[in-house]
């Protein structure tokens, strides 16, 4: 049965101030560290990679048992993409299809047990295809500790095993180094913002208690570099009032090429009672778009009481229209009916 995974990587970049290198953090989960193997110049806290298509690289990458007993790995190369929940950095499952960083980067090892309190450097190779598209491929070198001791559930979580009625189950945690790997070409930095939607959250009797809005929004890395998306939120009521102008901070810091997350921003104190339009604007070095919709506040109760008013109405003007109808029909008058005039009998003539 396939195993959940729970992925850690290490979100610490590389800083440079006066070509001085600012002390790197490898990808760590207090038990083991996964990190690239220190340059001549300084230790990096991440694969930072480029090529041409059709040219293959070397590097190594260095795990660290930080524990006293020995841990095995699986070691394996995947791509990243962003979480649809909050748009964060995660790599694929060994399991699952490759098509950029995860295909083409090749292990010296597949699985390494390293002893405790110890590192073992490990090389690898990194072959871009020749039609490979330009721009930016990012990915991460994994590695998956295969001897955690699974847990037992039993049957009545629905699964059994064929010998008895427990099933084992584990779960497997993995500590992956980062690699942003760019292949030459043109680059294309393009955003896009939409799917643009306001929902209100009212309380039961307007004026008596606050009033809070969500808007959901999608973001798209529609070109092939990676961007650090600005998001700007601004809301217009009646008569062009602002109501709200926020720099949006629940924002993905990287967001993949090709990537598009769902996202959502409250707000609270939204207006009981407006009408407006909402804008989105995105932008990110290069590209810029913005994307509207529009809303109208109402309290629910005012308008349920409206509706049972109007309804009561409608009722009240069926019934005096019926009533109207059956009065006129009692007071008007039967129709005369004509008498059909006889024709006169002729006398019999007078004989000679």
């Amino acid at each position: 049965m396939r195993k959940p995974y729970v992925l850690l990587l290490g979100l610490t970049g590389l800083f440079l101030a006066l070509l001085t290198a600012v002390p790197a953090h490898a990808a760590d989960n207090g038990s083991w560290s996964v990190y690239p193997v220190a340059s001549k110049i300084a230790a990096r806290p991440y694969f930072s990679l480029s090529a041409d298509p059709g040219q293959t690289l070397t590097d190594k990458v260095a795990v660290q048992n930080k524990t006293g007993e020995p841990l095995t790995f699986r070691l394996y190369a995947a791509d990243a993409y962003n979480t649809a929940r909050d748009g964060g950095f995660a790599v694929r499952t060994v399991r699952e299809r490759m098509l950029g960083v995860g295909a083409w980067a090749r292990l010296a090892q597949s699985q390494v047990t390293v002893p405790g309190h110890t590192t073992v450097t490990v090389p690898f190779t990194l072959r871009v295809p020749e039609g490979a598209e330009p721009g930016d491929h990012p990915g991460a070198i994994v590695a998956l500790d295969v001897g955690v001791p699974p847990l037992e559930r039993s049957r009545e979580w629905g699964s059994v095993d064929p010998g008895g009625g427990k099933l084992a189950l584990g779960v497997q945690r993995a500590v992956g180094a980062r690699v942003y790997l760019r292949v030459g070409g043109p680059t294309l930095p393009a955003l896009s913002v939409g799917q643009v939607q306001i929902s209100h959250h009212q309380p039961l009797i307007p004026g008596f208690g606050a009033s809070t809005a969500t808007v959901s929004y999608t973001l798209h890395n529609t070109g092939n570099v990676t961007l650090d998306p600005k998001v700007e939120l601004k809301v217009r009521g009646l008569f062009g009032r602002t109501l709200l102008d926020r720099r949006l901070t629940r924002v993905p810091s990287e967001l993949l090429p090709g990537q598009r997350v769902r996202l959502t921003e409250t707000w609270r104190g939204a207006p009981q009672l407006d009408r407006g339009d909402v804008t989105l604007t995105a932008s990110a070095p290069g590209t810029r778009q913005s994307a509207s919709a529009t809303f109208l506040a109402l309290p629910w109760l005012v308008v349920a009481l409206v509706g049972v008013a109007g309804a009561a109405a409608g009722v009240l003007l069926v019934r005096a229209r019926r009533g109207r109808v059956r009065r006129s029909a009692r007071v008007r008058p039967s129709p005369r009916v004509r008498p059909t005039p006889s024709r006169p009998r002729s006398s019999p003539s007078a004989r000679p």
